[in-house]
């Protein structure tokens, strides 16, 4: 059984190795893997503008900072300071918008999820064609990016936060249908049957014997996905969806680096508190 396993693996590693070589080499042959002019001077450059993320402007910003032309002439005077202060409000409403994005694009993907789940689960013998149309659904949605479902729903609603939450939901809910019916099938079925002998109808055999046992594990895989909504709503804004991905796009369009840093600063400090607050919430249900 260990000879037949390490063998196994041996074939495994092997054709990793060749599908790595191959992806290389085309990419050699097709010239793809250059690094462009001057990129050490070009990396020096942007790190520095890094180094100086734009809300130190608030603080250090020249208040009458001169726009000139290449004869000398005035163009604007400007109060970098203030123009600061004004961007981070902005940034304040979009790192909102982006959570309102998460939230409900989460809760929903998780209650479109949860009847797929139920018929997936497979201890719980639901009809199979049904139960094969439920997966099907769960692959679809979970096989396509969250962006592909964003430009889509942005030309049928409109621009704006609707697009962003329909669109996590969307991919959201096979993440959540494939962790909530794994989370069914690993129940001890026993306390599912003594209730389903008794008469109780489908709706009171989950709501008395599975969703007790599974709804920490629920929260969890939640809390989870609720996490990574938040990063990934953070890019849907390059679609028009609103929220922290416009001020992205705004800043790499323009090479505003340092602003780029802030608003990357933002989403750091935004993952970071949820996780923490995710991690003592799991603790607590353990």
């Amino acid at each position: 059984m260990r000879s037949s396993t390490r063998y196994g693996t041996g074939w495994l590693a092997l054709a990793y190795a060749l599908l790595v070589a191959l992806c290389l080499g085309s990419l050699i042959q097709e010239g793809e893997l250059s690094l462009g002019r001057n990129p050490i001077a070009n990396l020096l450059k942007t790190a520095t503008d890094f180094a100086h993320p734009s809300f130190l402007d608030v603080w250090l910003g020249n208040p009458a900072l001169e726009y000139r032309s290449d004869d000398g002439t005035l163009l604007r005077l400007e109060n970098r300071q203030e123009v600061e202060r004004h961007y981070l409000a902005g940034l304040g409403e979009a790192t909102w918008t982006t959570l309102r994005i998460a939230t409900l694009g989460s809760l929903l993907g998780a209650l479109l999820s949860l009847p797929l789940a139920l018929l997936t689960a497979r201890n719980l013998a639901a009809p199979r064609p049904l139960a094969w149309l439920a997966k099907g659904i769960l692959d679809v949605v979970r096989s396509i990016h969250t962006l592909v479902f964003g430009l889509v729903l942005v030309g049928i609603v409109g621009l704006g936060p609707t697009a962003g939450i329909l669109a996590i939901g969307l991919h959201s809910m096979g993440t959540y249908g494939k962790l909530f019916a794994e989370a069914i099938e690993s129940l001890d079925m026993a306390a599912v049957n003594a209730v389903r002998s008794v008469g109780a109808t489908p709706v009171q055999v989950f709501l008395h014997a599975i969703w007790p046992a599974v709804m920490p594990q629920f929260i969890s895989s939640h809390l989870y996905i609720w996490e990574f909504n938040i990063r990934d709503s953070t890019i849907l804004g390059i679609i028009g969806a609103g929220g922290l991905g416009l001020l992205i796009t705004e800043a790499t369009s323009l090479f505003q680096w340092g602003r780029l840093s802030t608003v990357l600063i933002v989403v750091v400090i935004l993952v970071a508190s949820f996780d923490a607050m995710s991690r003592r919430i799991r603790v607590a249900l353990l």
